[in-house]
């Protein structure tokens, strides 16, 4: 199954969920991540700290999605813009749904105040990946309404 997840920027949370969920996946599983917007470059904190967890970042980069080398099968937005916005008639007929997390790109205060909006947007977006892997998934892909209504709950879960 190929999971797209979408932003305007692609630069930080699509970014930290595709890296994620590449590094957690069972074989067969795939993320993507694009933005409608992009900004043509990964934040540098963004990529730091993956590395500090361990998970690779080769693969990274900022893309719309426009670029997208397949259709999804599952489309996860992860900020209110991207969520508002209509899908591309490419995307096909994906199962939709949005995991809202802020934007750690516009912290701002101390470094460490950054640091941590970037760590908290990574343990939320770890958590529901978490969560979405623990799922009965080969039942819930014969039933696409249930599926949809477990996605949703995901995306209201805090670490």
């Amino acid at each position: 199954m190929n999971v797209l997840f979408l932003c305007t920027g692609n630069s930080c949370r699509s970014i930290l969920a595709e890296a994620t969920f590449n590094h957690l996946a069972p074989a067969g599983w795939r993320a993507m991540s694009a933005g409608s917007q992009p900004t043509g470059q990964v934040h540098p904190r963004s990529l730091a700290l993956l590395a500090r967890e361990g998970i690779p970042t080769a693969a990274c980069h900022s893309k719309s999605w426009e670029q997208l080398p397949e259709v999804p099968d599952l489309v996860i937005t992860v900020c209110a813009s991207a969520a508002g916005e209509t899908c591309p008639a490419y995307l096909g007929p994906a199962l939709r749904c949005h995991w809202g997390v802020e934007d750690p790109a516009h912290a701002s205060g101390s470094e460490a105040e950054i640091e941590a909006a970037f760590a908290t947007a990574y343990r939320i977006l770890r958590h529901r990946i978490e969560a979405f892997f623990a799922l009965p998934l080969q039942q819930l892909a014969t039933d696409p309404e249930r599926f949809k209504a477990e996605l949703q709950r995901i995306g209201q879960l805090l670490p």
